[in-house]
């Protein structure tokens, strides 16, 4: 790990004034500090926003509520508020990781995290996400990549939080000195082009993520999310679901699928959640909108099988969400 600065700061004006050159923030770290000993990032200085008091909390408001930047995953798993209202947030929460990362990761941090795939996590492999014209995943080891937008980098994003927050249609806040400004989650991150195949985000390099925003959930909503991986617990997603249902007695009038571990960015599943409007949840709805979710994949050579685990995902997150199914066993976390 390279030597650097450690910037502490106690307020978001100090955070901005010390985001300059080559300066990375850090809240809880685990994704920042994995980086640096694997030695992907060597940054000159390290801005600490653990002690901002202002970007912790979690507060109802008259139009949804309100989450600080450095709320912790164990928080939002465990809040009342959010289980009951936005069960989605709770559920992808509350089974990332191990329960001691959900005490350190913070909620700025995990959607904040570079993209999964070990050859752009490993200092060895020079690649095309890190501006090189490379990308060592179509010819390699890809079994875990993407299976839809995979002309220029089949990398997955790796946020549960974003999942779930796409599905909520939430929004996050950015601070610079020039003021605040809200992006919805779906429109947040970035999807790899030929000109622009290292950006991830639109945050601008003097801006910092400082609380999400949620819209407080219609009468009828209900929620839920499911991640599933190659172990029963504590493993990454390689399928993963966020549906969020607004019900009038058993009939859908409004849904939103979101795929995680499918694409570079959160994957907004709409025609499979058109299916599901104007309908009651049944198996039957249930398992075509898990299907129509798969149409114009793409899978690579190792990762075909996601196209068949996908709509299981899909089709037991919906049921669970209508309150048909329990929660899976065989989920991960």
């Amino acid at each position: 790990m390279n030597k650097f600065i450690f910037s502490d700061c106690t307020s978001v004006d100090a955070a901005l004034s010390q985001m300059t050159g080559e300066a990375v923030v850090k809240a809880g770290g685990v994704d920042v500090l994995d980086r640096m000993k694997n030695g992907v990032i060597e940054p000159a200085k390290l801005v600490n926003i653990t002690n901002i008091p202002s970007l912790r909390g979690i507060h109802e408001t008259e139009t949804g509520v309100r989450l600080g930047a450095l709320v912790t995953l164990a928080e939002l798993g465990d809040h009342p508020l959010l289980q009951s209202q936005y069960t989605v947030l709770a559920d992808a929460a509350g089974h990332a990781a191990t329960p001691q990362i959900r005490n350190a990761a913070t909620l700025g941090g995990n959607l904040m995290q570079k993209v999964h795939c070990w050859y752009y996590r490993s200092a060895d492999f020079a690649c095309l996400r890190k501006g090189h014209d490379m990308c060592f995943a179509y010819d390699g080891l890809n079994q875990y990549h993407a299976i839809f937008d995979t002309n220029v980098c089949p990398s997955v994003a790796p946020s549960s939080t974003a999942v779930a927050l796409s599905a909520l249609n939430a929004s996050v806040e950015l601070t610079s000195a020039k003021g605040k400004r809200l992006v919805p989650v779906r429109e947040f991150y970035i999807k790899p082009d030929d000109k622009h195949p290292t950006m991830e985000t639109v945050i601008a390099p003097d801006e910092l993520l400082t609380a999400v925003l949620i819209p407080k959930p219609a009468a009828g909503t209900r929620s839920a999310y499911q991640k599933y991986g190659e172990k029963s617990s504590y493993d990454w997603a390689i399928a993963d679901a966020g549906v969020v249902l607004e019900m009038q007695g058993d009939v859908c009038r409004k849904a939103a699928i979101v795929l995680g571990a499918a694409s570079p960015t959160p994957r907004l599943a709409v025609d499979a959640a058109a299916l599901l409007v104007g309908k009651p949840i049944t198996e039957e709805t249930a398992r075509a909108a898990g299907l129509a979710a798969m149409q114009g994949a793409t899978p690579l050579s190792m990762n075909g099988y996601k196209v068949q685990l996908f709509p299981v995902a899909i089709y037991r997150t919906i049921l669970l969400a209508a309150g048909k199914m329990d929660r899976d066993p065989s989920a991960a976390g």
